[in-house]
């Protein structure tokens, strides 16, 4: 097995196509997000954006390069496609999102869904859920570069000491376009680049099975023998393996809470024109995630079928928390089988799914720092051109804590763990907040803030001593129970009710309850 440096296998067209890339990406993200005039044009794209774009944009966002990389490695591993089955959840609560809760955010005109907290419990539980998604998402966006970074740098080439330099471009990149078009370039450059890892995952799937004797139909074939393709498990079980239940039960709530009380999945949804428009952006993502997903999976099935035969030609590094040994075996196999140009452009796709990741984590961190903190706490009378400078300004500061994240995660290996658990055991407290937003649509702020402090600190315990007996896909339906439960049982203590905030939230609410 060969030891030899990853750039020997790169050459003048494959970083001409990365060059290429990455020059007309920013180009075209400065392009496509000019004529920023106000927050409304920053944070939600002029609420314009087309209803096609944005559903890729949601796929994009929740796909990084992780996904890329880490799906084909569960099936190359012990998963086989089990993972498929969390997948259906991710279906079934795009539909109940795009039902229930989508003409929520189209009353009035809403930034963030952490403005619903503010209508219903008032400022202090507004400030509350954004403060809980500030905090999980600097942290869970800072380790995602740092840990993407790790199998970027073994494919470009970035000697091993200085990942640093990896870190810094990487986030620049993504910034640069973010930075001047705001939540518009995002959206536009994400559309973009979930066509480019699609058609990675295409290629991927196409092209392996040429290499192997027999073909796609002797590949499927070998990989169903050795159980490659099992997918399906009946039996409940809390821990692994993945089971039917965990994606009917566990994933549905899960995505509840990432794409309809998270504000990087939901500022997307909230750049569209209509209501329509919004439930059509989530339904595309419905249809789209589910093949995606089986795309990849059965790329890893062809890629453990090809290196049944063929050994590793480079040693897999020494693994590092967040990245498993087979997380390299895809980034190897383009390395070393992909032709030239063919190989360039799967880096290509690598590196739009992780700058899609990026972008979209820098104008959500953006969006609630300046809609949901700074301006309700600004003297009275600045003007939109100051919102806008101040909105640049902060996307700054969450890029270079980003960059700060990423690199204490070099150095203190603990972080990376912190980051991922608090970003999972936060997403209950948040749903179960939203839930009650829309369910008491009145009520004292306090039992919210309790509840959802509750959930976070019974999700630690969990995690801290349990997390070998319960898989993270239980975890937010745990935290939402948790949320439910003590605001329930304090809400009788606590019966004043907030003036409401938004005047034309309450107008619609009061047109609702007399209809």
């Amino acid at each position: 097995m060969s030891t030899a440096a990853p750039t020997r296998f790169l050459d003048a067209a494959d970083w001409a196509v990365i060059a290429v890339y990455l020059g007309a990406i920013i180009a075209f993200g400065i392009w496509s997000g000019r004529h920023q005039q106000s927050t409304r044009d920053f944070f939600l794209g002029s609420k314009n954006m087309p209803w096609w774009s944005v559903g890729f944009s949601i796929v994009a966002t929740e796909t990084s390069a992780l996904t890329f990389l880490g799906v084909p490695a569960m099936a190359y591993g012990p998963d086989d496609l089990t993972f498929i089955q969390i997948i259906i959840g991710y279906v079934i609560a795009r539909v109940i999102l795009a039902v229930a809760l989508v003409p929520h955010y189209f009353r009035g005109e809403i930034y963030s869904p952490y403005q619903l907290f503010e209508r219903a419990f008032g400022p202090a539980a507004r400030r509350t859920a954004g403060g809980f998604f500030l905090l999980a998402g600097v942290l869970a966006a800072g380790v995602r570069v740092y840990v993407t970074c790790i199998p970027l740098q073994l494919m470009i080439g970035f000697p091993e000491g200085q990942i640093g330099w990896a870190i810094m471009i990487f986030v620049l990149l993504s910034l640069t376009y973010t930075l001047v078009g705001g939540v518009k370039s995002a959206v536009w450059v994400e559309a973009v680049q979930f066509l480019l890892f699609l058609a990675g995952g295409l290629f991927t799937l196409a092209y392996v099975p040429t290499l192997i004797e027999g073909g796609f139909g002797k590949a499927l074939a070998v990989a169903a023998e050795g159980g490659k393709l099992h997918w399906l498990n009946l039996g409940f079980a809390l821990a692994k393996p993945f089971n039917l239940w965990m994606g009917l039960i566990g994933a549905t709530f899960l995505v509840l809470s990432s794409h309809g009380a998270d504000q990087l999945i939901v500022q997307r949804v909230l750049t569209c024109r209509s209501v329509n428009d919004g439930r059509k952006a989530l339904l595309l993502s419905a249809v789209i995630i589910l093949p995606l997903m089986l795309i990849f999976l059965l790329a890893g099935a062809m890629l453990w079928v090809y290196y049944r035969a063929h050994p590793l030609p480079i040693a897999i590094p020494e693994v590092r928390p967040g990245v498993a040994k087979n997380d390299y075996v895809f980034p190897i196999f383009i390395l070393t089988a992909v032709p030239p140009v063919l190989k360039g452009c799967l880096i290509v796709a690598i590196l739009a799914a992780a700058m899609s990741s990026v972008s979209a984590a820098l104008s959500a961190l953006s969006a609630v720092f300046t809609m949901d903190f700074y301006k309700g706490l600004a003297r009275a009378g600045r003007s939109e051109a100051f919102y806008l400078r101040f909105s640049r300004g902060s996307m700054l500061l969450w890029a270079a804590l980003l960059m700060a994240v990423a690199m204490l995660t070099r150095e203190v290996a603990s972080v990376l763990n912190a980051a991922f658990a608090l970003n999972g055991l936060t997403n209950g407290a948040m749903l179960g907040g939203l839930i009650l937003a829309l369910w008491w649509r009145r009520g004292h702020s306090l039992p919210l803030i309790a509840g959802m402090l509750g959930a976070l600190g019974v999700m630690i315990a969990i995690y801290m001593r349990w997390r070998q007996q319960i898989a993270w896909p239980w975890y937010t339906l745990i935290g939402t129970a948790v949320t439910i439960a003590i605001a329930s049982a304090l809400r009788p203590l606590f019966r004043q009710e907030p003036q409401p905030v938004f005047p034309e939230l309450a107008q619609s609410d009061r047109a609702d309850a007399g209809s």
